[in-house]
């Protein structure tokens, strides 16, 4: 393949370095083939699947591409330079010789993370700055957020789904032993990391993808290690709540984990312990909501409000959503968590028997169905079916019960334009179970 030039177009004005010739401007418009690498590898078979999903839906601007997060990793060699992982801030004024720091940072916030991989290429300056967090954190503070979808089909393999430019994206594949391959696992989206939950042969792990470094890490641990919690995510920090303990116990137990300090933070316990049950944030405020507990495990139709600000718990009765009934000789344990997710500061859960969306309303504290379910999805009392909140939208990801080969696809509606009406977003062949999704924003 012959080596091309990359162009990032800002200034007419232009530098060359060893590995190629870098193109300036006061707009970072375009990014297409840096020191000849191609940030976008073709994913024949999801190229071929997406083609099809574009001559059904008509539409001309569904993209089936994989693309290489590996471009915002350093080589082999790179990654020993400790430079590189510091964040080095010693050449930062000459990242655009025509402007200073500051403002080579406020433009390079407005490029899609799609392009920072091959951004990272042009030079040591570039690499340095993508792969420390000073980046996101100056997205954050700006309010420059995107959202990306990851989503776990087939044990240890991830794919990250962008919405906004309809993409596939494939992670590195997680390298654990065989004890956790075939556990439960949980999985969640903080700041820049995604957190997979599972058990090792004796106890509890959990194993950290970044995406500053596209590399997966393990070895860290909360301070009573759960499972079954409900857990959501705000920014740079989670709460994960209840669950059960290696022993099996349930806890009424919380803590904090804040991405940027990778430190985990015991907060006041609940006033119930529950497990299976699920979280979200909404107007600032973490809930917990449903779940089993009590001396019978029976499901809890109660949720509770922890307040950040004054470190306390709120019992909210009834706030749970009505849980499918199951057939006599089915435990409840059967049946997932809650499918809950807020969008707009409002809560909304899925029914996966009646196939229903329904919303809680505030005021008078009662849920209300507002519309459907996207047809063809399917699970098994909850499981392998994901519903989602994805920066204004609401996502749900699954896929028609086939024998063999199957496929996923993903849809999204948002509450503010009306009436629920599903948006095929895009299509890949996959497994049809979805054993885990999270949704990153930064």
């Amino acid at each position: 393949m012959s080596e091309e030039r990359s162009c990032v177009v800002v200034t007419r004005d232009c530098w060359t370095e060893s590995n190629g010739t870098a193109c300036m401007s006061y707009r970072l418009d375009s990014i297409e083939v840096q020191n000849g690498k191609r940030p976008l590898e073709y994913d024949q078979e999801g190229e071929n699947v997406q083609r099809k999903l574009q001559k059904h839906s008509n539409s001309s601007n569904l993209v089936g591409v994989t693309l290489s997060l590996g471009s915002s990793s350093a080589s082999p060699p790179e990654q020993t330079d400790k430079q590189d992982h510091a964040g080095d801030n010693s050449d930062r004024n000459t990242l655009f010789p025509a402007l200073d720091c500051d403002s080579s940072i406020n433009s390079l916030i407005r490029c899609s993370r799609s392009d920072y991989g091959a951004i990272a290429s042009l030079n040591h300056n570039f690499r340095s700055l993508i792969r420390s967090s000073e980046l996101y954190r100056e997205r954050r503070r700006n309010g420059v957020v995107e959202h990306w979808v990851y989503i776990s089909c087939q044990p240890l393999e991830w794919e990250a789904f962008d919405p906004a430019r309809l993409r596939w994206m494939r992670l590195p594949r997680m390298t654990p032993n065989d004890f956790f391959v075939f556990s439960d696992k949980e999985s969640l989206g903080v700041g820049t990391e995604l957190l997979v939950c599972g058990k090792d042969v004796l106890a509890h792990v959990i194993y950290r993808y970044s995406l500053l470094t596209n590399t997966w890490s393990t070895g860290m641990q909360m301070n009573a290690p759960r499972c079954l919690f409900g857990k959501a995510s705000l920014g740079e920090i989670a709460i994960f709540a209840g669950g059960c303990d290696s022993q099996g116990k349930i806890l009424s137990s919380a803590e904090l984990y804040n991405s940027e300090t990778g430190t985990w933070t015991t907060l006041r316990s609940m006033t119930k312990p529950r497990k299976m049950c699920s979280g979200v944030f909404m107007d600032g405020k973490f809930y917990v909501i449903g779940g089993i507990g009590g001396a019978d495990a029976k499901p809890l139709t109660c949720a509770e409000e922890y307040d950040l600000a004054t470190g306390t718990w709120t019992e909210i009765p009834n706030m749970s959503p009505v849980q499918p009934n199951l057939e006599n000789d089915i435990p409840d344990t059967s049946a997932a968590p809650p499918l809950l997710a807020v969008v707009d500061n409002q809560l909304y859960s899925a029914d996966y028997a009646e196939m229903a969306v329904r919303k809680y309303e505030k005021h008078n504290k009662a849920w209300v169905t507002i519309g459907g379910l996207p047809e063809g999805v399917s699970s098994i009392h909850g499981w392998g079916l994901a519903f989602r909140a994805c920066g204004d939208r609401l996502i749900v990801v699954g896929g028609p019960r086939v024998m063999g080969r199957g496929f996923i696809e993903v849809h999204s509606w948002a509450p503010r334009e009306g009436p629920s009406e599903w948006n095929l977003l895009g299509q890949k062949q996959s497994g049809s179970f979805v054993y885990n999704c999270s949704v990153m924003g930064c």
